[in-house]
């Protein structure tokens, strides 16, 4: 019953402090509709079909691009922090591309794939790969020599070491990387979405905004921070699953 109440207490507070605002008319009504007619547009967006259609061309994209950075990103970082002498080498490299917003390489990839999908999934790439790929870097890089000395006194190879007892040694800071991953990719998920794509959340937030149609346009919005919710809690509970599979407990991170 704590639980609820810290769930659905703030929630409550965020609704009725809206509601009161719309009321004080400090902006037109055009400019900042309640909670009641946001709501309104999204349950006609809702039975019309559209927003189901929304949502699954945005996590289409989404689980693309973050699947194939992370799995990227975990087996290089994997490589890298196993051969420290090349990471030396590559992280001058990955220290400057790491700080560029992909929203900067947009151009770039819309000259390069034309518009549609592939700019979403590629920003969202990018903004899902440095993450959980520094990470790892570190997470295998701070074990104890000690897991390395033992695969060897017990002949077991470099592979089977690498995957068997250096991945799952140092999963759960892998986790966190993997959890602070998932909020930013999700941030950029609309910004990617609005360079071109004619389906999605974020191309609905560039539609409802040329439109002006607030309503439409808060009510994506709110979409967005619920469904990022869903996947944060999704992620936290694969962190724990992994955890009870593994015998360790993984450091809650990240988030949206």
């Amino acid at each position: 019953m704590k639980r609820v109440r810290t769930h659905v207490i703030p929630f409550a507070v965020l609704l009725l402090g809206w509601q009161l605002l719309a009321w004080a008319g400090i902006f037109p009504k055009s400019l900042f509709p309640g909670p009641g007619e946001v709501f309104h547009a999204l349950a006609d967006r809702a039975l019309s079909g559209k927003l189901l259609l929304d949502v699954g061309a945005s996590m289409y994209r989404f689980l693309i691009g973050y699947t194939f950075a992370s799995i990227l990103a975990v087996l290089l970082g994997l490589a890298l922090g196993w051969l420290p002498g090349v990471w030396n080498y590559m992280n001058p490299v990955i220290q400057i591309l790491r700080p560029i917003s992909p929203v900067a390489w947009l151009p770039f990839i819309i000259l390069w794939a034309g518009t549609g999908d592939v700019p979403a999934i590629v920003i969202i790439f990018l903004a899902a790969f440095f993450p959980v790929l520094l990470t790892t870097v570190s997470a295998v890089g701070k074990l104890d020599p000690v897991y390395k000395k033992i695969a060897g006194n017990f002949g077991v190879g470099k592979v089977k070491t690498l995957f068997g007892i250096i991945f799952p040694a140092s999963f759960p800071q892998i986790a966190s990387g993997l959890h602070l991953a998932l909020g930013t990719a999700w941030i950029f998920l609309v910004a990617g979405e609005m360079a071109g794509a004619q389906s999605g959340l974020g191309y609905l937030v560039s539609d409802a905004r040329n439109s002006l149609e607030t309503d439409l346009l808060m009510a994506a919005i709110l979409v967005i921070g619920i469904l990022g919710l869903v996947l944060d809690i999704l992620m936290r509970y694969g962190e724990e699953q992994a955890g009870k599979i593994w015998g360790f407990e993984t450091t809650q991170g990240g988030g949206n």
